[in-house]
């Protein structure tokens, strides 16, 4: 029997990776699923890891009309050849140029997950720009899928859709999370004692941990001045930040990376294809990021055990909550994430408190095999209207 074909698209392939893991090989049991994304040798790895056909087109993160013309004309020819009853985007640019190219092509299931919004800090004419673009995706699409539920909600204050093409999956998540993987049992002693040799953590200190891209939006440049100040308060405390810088995007303050290079309690890593061993000599994880859609990282950083403070906007506030298995405080606001970090380095039982629970809310709401059950359920409940 011929199986129904769905075909995935994301702006990058570390998205597709990254984002669906797992996600694709499981629904390939079901359907046909085909993967389109940015060239690049990855996409050989996704094929062979997932079990999947792929496509590079290539896609910019950027607004490049000329090349998201062409993009848009190579997705419409795909698509057009393939036939597929389903197109899926995932990430904005990929959403924009999918959803037109799936409507061009008149396929007749086309949904776009939302997993952030960019334009929420954008202004004046970028903010105008991006607003008719989401539009446009929105427009084109006929199932919108916020990751949360605050997503969803922004996303009919803002009148991009009508409400009745909105829906969100499960609890939220585009994915969910592995709980086995991710669990701190796994991680050796023996790399824990390694790793913390490598950066001089000892047992006195208290190691607050930031995994993810090195940008503004993060909320980088307050995570490290709430950090300088607290080290004057403790010399014990550490801050150990994993991730990327992307200048061309977000670019921190010159002297956020100034004290990220120099100071003598930051510890900093590039990308890290297991961020595992981080998590596990970390005590707290701090997340001050300006807009989410449905962090991932926090999900991982709750299944290995960490107490997590995070900042008040959609998809933070829906994983953590305030007094149970973290700290809640407000965006953008350099004293309240000391006063939260100071709370959590002096009092252990506070922390040891939010730690007991942290792993069991992650295991009872976002299990990975949860998550995509949802989303399997909603593709035989679309599929079921032909």
């Amino acid at each position: 029997m011929t199986k129904t074909k769905i075909i995935r698209i994301t702006t990058v392939p570390q998205s597709l990776a990254g984002l669906l893991t797992g996600q694709l090989s499981f629904m390939n049991r079901h359907f046909e699923i085909i993967g389109i994304s940015s060239p690049d040798p990855q996409l050989q790895e996704i094929k062979d890891k997932e079990g999947i056909d792929t496509y590079g087109v290539e896609m910019t993160r950027q607004i490049t009309p000329i090349k998201d013309l062409l993009a848009l004309w190579e997705l419409f020819k795909i698509l057009k050849k393939e036939k597929p009853l389903v197109v899926h985007t995932h990430t904005p640019k990929a959403g924009a140029l999918g959803m037109l190219a799936a409507y061009f092509a008149k396929i007749p299931f086309r949904l776009h997950t939302v997993a952030g919004l960019p334009l929420m800090e954008a202004k004046g004419f970028k903010r105008w720009v991006l607003d008719f673009v989401e539009k446009i995706t929105y427009y084109c699409a006929t199932g919108v899928y916020p990751n949360s539920i605050g997503l969803q909600n922004f996303i009919i204050q803002e009148h991009f859709c009508s409400k009745s093409k909105l829906k969100v999956i499960g609890k939220g998540s585009s994915n969910g999370i592995d709980t086995i993987f991710f669990s701190k049992n796994l991680i050796d002693s023996d790399l824990q004692s390694l790793l913390r040799q490598k950066y001089n953590i000892n047992k006195q200190h208290t190691v607050f941990c930031f995994i993810g891209r090195m940008v503004g939006d993060k909320g980088i440049n307050e995570l490290v001045a709430a950090y300088c100040k607290l080290y004057e308060f403790d010399r014990n405390a550490r801050l150990l930040l994993v991730g990327p810088f992307e200048k061309e995007l977000d670019q921190l303050l010159p002297l956020t990376e100034k004290k990220i290079q120099s100071h003598p309690g930051i510890i900093w890593e590039d990308w890290q294809n297991d961020v595992r061993p981080f998590f596990a000599i970390s005590d707290v994880f701090t997340f001050p990021s300006y807009r989410e859609g449905f962090p991932n990282v926090l999900l991982q950083a709750g299944a290995m055990d960490l107490p997590c403070i995070a900042t008040d906007i959609n998809g933070c506030n829906e994983i953590i909550e305030d007094g149970i298995n973290g700290l809640i405080i407000p965006p953008k606001n350099e004293e309240a994430l000391y006063s939260a970090m100071e709370d959590l380095l002096v009092s252990k039982e506070k922390r040891k408190m939010l730690t007991h629970t942290s792993r069991q809310i992650i295991i009872d709401r976002y299990e990975r095999q949860f998550v995509w059950d949802e989303l399997l359920k909603e593709y035989q409940n679309i599929l079921s209207e032909i």
